[in-house]
């Protein structure tokens, strides 16, 4: 691996991937439990894009607490039997997109599920500091529990093979798609791209712009809640979502990424639990592999949902 060439900054959390917390399990465990009390309420509602392939749906669900959380759902238009299907989360700040964005995977004869994650999209920001220092109230461990129960909506279409459920997603979404791997039984395969929320210690140290920079200047400004914040790391870091895998994994990294650095992706494919595989691209950024790497995750689906 190329080393990195941005800044080095002063170890926050220290040097090393953050240790699972001993009571990891019950902590999830817990979290999904109170999402059950509320009924998925599914919606699919058909949306006219003009596309004569592909049919598009708003979709909806109850996740965490209750909430409401929006997606869209890609058909292909002709679909005789129950589709493979790909869970797809985006990156910091992008939400859901527009219904015609990112036709890769159904294009590709998969049903294709984009998440749109809790209060982004929309010209927003991310909301990596949003309860950073409350572990049971933090912001992605309520994205997590989203994340697992868009898995259980989609298993319940009559139009998707509950056995052939795949989680993907890019950068943010990377560390998501960890997340529902560790979480969510069964699925067919796991794949992240330049994944964030990966070995947040390093990561603190070398990114150089990105969401990571908002918590560096967070533990600047507060460095008596270093302790808290890395709690509340712990139970969402890639690294810790890897040790509890499950489902056959792809993790790719740019070799010259200044967001999520290479060495976090590494930490996550050298933690991960099952069998893995894990993509570098020489003189890649935060994109990875780009197209190339999208081509080689529609090998990866085949391989596993087809």
């Amino acid at each position: 691996m190329t080393s990195m060439t941005s800044p080095r900054f002063d170890a926050l959390l220290g040097h090393d991937p953050l240790p699972t917390p001993s009571d990891y399990r019950a902590f999830w465990a817990t979290a999904l439990e109170s999402a059950q009390r509320f009924g998925l309420d599914t919606r699919v509602d058909p949306v006219d894009t003009g596309l004569s392939a592909i049919d598009v749906f708003d979709f909806s669900f109850r996740g965490t607490d209750g909430r409401l959380v929006s997606g869209w759902l890609r058909l292909p238009r002709h679909r005789p039997h129950p589709l493979p299907a790909v869970l797809h989360a985006n990156g910091y700040g992008a939400g859901r997109l527009a219904p015609i964005d990112d036709l890769t995977w159904s294009a590709a004869g998969f049903a294709h599920l984009v998440m749109n994650t809790h209060g982004q999209g929309g010209g927003s920001t991310g909301h990596l500091l949003d309860r950073i220092d409350d572990a049971e109230h933090s912001y992605y461990r309520g994205v997590f529990v989203d994340g697992a129960r868009a898995v259980e909506a989609l298993r319940g279409l009559d139009e998707v093979d509950a056995a052939r459920v795949a989680v993907i997603g890019n950068s943010q979404g990377g560390g998501i798609a960890l997340g529902v791997g560790a979480l969510v039984p069964g699925l067919a395969a796991v794949l992240a791209q330049a994944p964030f929320l990966t070995d947040a210690p390093v990561a603190l140290q070398y990114a150089a712009q990105g969401p990571w920079t908002e918590l560096r200047g967070y533990l600047a400004e507060h460095p008596e809640r270093a302790a808290a914040v890395a709690r509340t790391l712990a139970y969402v870091d890639g690294v810790t979502s890897a040790r509890h895998a499950t489902a056959p994994g792809w993790i790719s990294a740019g070799l010259d990424d200044d967001i999520c650095p290479p060495q976090t992706a590494a930490a996550a494919a050298a933690a991960y639990a099952a069998p893995i595989t894990f993509r570098e691209w020489p003189n890649a950024g935060h994109e990875a592999g780009a197209s190339a790497d999208r081509q080689a995750a529609i090998e990866v689906l085949r391989q596993h949902l087809v």
